[in-house]
């Protein structure tokens, strides 16, 4: 039985950095277990591209350089004496590592980034940079336990965002659907209106009319 989405998933790191090629690891796990190559992630690194390997039992393969290489762990800093609270890095965050409001500072949680960098293109101000992480949240310092916690970590925020973006979204659908209905009605009542007024005004000629008609 070949292994499943969720198997190949638990062995990406989670950074949803979309540097493979897809929208998130779960997108790039599903695409693993139909025939992409494994070798497609940079964040994983060789390790991750060899660990797939032997669960897919598929040959090894080295590091794709395409899609970027391995480097150390890196983390967003925002700049905050020049961040203007545009919450366009808080949208653009895979994992909700940012915090602020509109119009106000906004911060990186450093524990909670994963390094993806999606925050940097976005800035108009260009106030966020990539800064190698704390020793401890390297690689080389953390157990396998330690990196499965983070992993599962920056799923669960990752599912957690995907929830709350697509709630908004049918929010927002749904409060156009309501405007449109509304406009709908509005102009249907206010041409009823017009015609009932038009057809009022010919009853009140015709009746004159059958008035003066009556008297000659």
């Amino acid at each position: 039985m070949p292994p499943s989405i969720s198997d190949i998933d638990a062995l990406l790191p989670q950074t949803q950095c979309t540097r493979c090629g897809f929208d998130g690891c779960k997108p790039y796990a599903e695409a693993i277990s139909e025939g992409t190559p494994h070798n497609q992630c940079p964040p994983g690194g060789q390790a991750t591209a060899n660990k797939l390997a032997a669960l897919l039992k598929r040959d090894a393969l080295p590091l794709n350089p395409t899609f970027g290489a391995s480097t150390p762990y890196t983390v967003a800093f925002i700049d905050e004496d020049k961040c203007i609270g545009c919450t366009k890095c808080i949208q653009a965050c895979p994992v909700d590592a940012i915090i602020g409001a509109n119009k106000l500072m906004h911060t990186v949680i450093t524990e909670q980034c994963t390094g993806c960098d999606l925050c940097v293109e976005p800035c108009p101000v260009d106030c966020i940079e990539m800064l190698p992480a704390p020793h401890h949240m390297q690689p080389e310092a953390l157990s396998e336990a330690d990196k499965q916690a983070r992993a599962q970590q920056n799923r669960i925020r990752y599912t957690q965002n995907n929830v709350r973006k697509a709630a908004r979204k049918k929010q927002t659908v749904q409060q156009y659907e309501v405007k449109k209905w509304a406009g709908a009605t509005s102009i249907t009542e206010s041409t009823e209106a017009k015609k009932a007024f038009i057809q009022a005004a010919l009853e009140r000629v015709k009746a004159k009319k059958g008035n003066t008609n009556e008297k000659g």
